[in-house]
């Protein structure tokens, strides 16, 4: 009898799977110009934020109004933005060492459910995800996005429940684990009810993420057998 679905793995995307290489913050600047009109050189802090949160701070550093649906003609635009350049992100960006040996080795335990939360907008992050390849092993309709709350510890809680719909399963703060590369990664763990792992891959160092109440911090995701054991011991 296969072994039932036990834990629910949520993974960030952008450095901690995947970088850019530049190409996310161009598309962030097209788009915003294709739906304001504005022509921008700098968007607010996206470092481990929701993308409705950048936007809209974005809106206010340049003093534009929003008539209340430029953020989901922004999402429409987004998206476009990612697939029409895909090849260029392949060139520039990368997947990050170690995660998609990271996802194939979770992808063969059947007791474990691996899915994203994401500050991004559902559509760029699966977007982002199909460009490298790690979008097969995901389960993608469990995870929660940047358009379903623009508060990131609540979409613990939103992953959490979809997953249960799906799998019919009930995942508690014990058994649902967030992997992310920032210290609100770690905010969203510890306030929104999953246990953490954190990995310095991105703009922060090890030492802030643990500052910031991180118990386990990998430097990158290169040592899958550590990762793995991580996830499954994680209690």
């Amino acid at each position: 009898m296969a072994e039932p679905v036990s834990k629910l793995v949520l993974w960030d995307v952008d450095h901690t799977l995947i970088e850019t290489g530049g190409v996310g913050s161009e598309v962030f600047k097209d788009a915003f110009e294709q739906v304001t009109g504005r022509k921008i050189d700098r968007l607010a802090d996206v470092t481990g934020r929701t993308e409705q949160v950048i936007f809209r701070e974005t809106l206010e550093m340049f003093g534009i109004e929003d008539p209340g649906d430029y953020f989901p003609e922004f999402v429409q635009a987004q998206a476009a933005g990612y697939r029409a350049r895909a090849d260029e992100m392949r060139r520039r960006g990368r997947a990050l060492p170690g995660a998609r040996e990271a996802l194939a080795a979770l992808a063969e335990l059947p007791h474990i459910i691996q899915t994203v939360l994401s500050g991004n907008p559902r559509p760029s992050a699966v977007g982002k995800l199909r460009v490298f390849g790690l979008d097969d092993v995901l389960d993608l309709d469990s995870g929660a996005y940047g358009t379903d709350d623009p508060v990131r510890l609540n979409l613990v809680g939103i992953a959490r429940r979809r997953a249960a719909r799906r799998h019919r399963v009930t995942f508690t703060e014990e058994t649902t684990i967030v992997i992310g590369d920032t210290t609100r990664d770690v905010e969203a763990a510890l306030k929104g009810g999953a246990q953490l792992i954190a990995v310095a891959s991105g703009r922060t160092p090890a030492e802030r993420l643990r500052a910031a109440g991180a118990a386990t911090v990998f430097p990158d995701l290169l040592d899958t057998t550590a990762i793995v054991h991580a996830i499954t011991t994680t209690r």
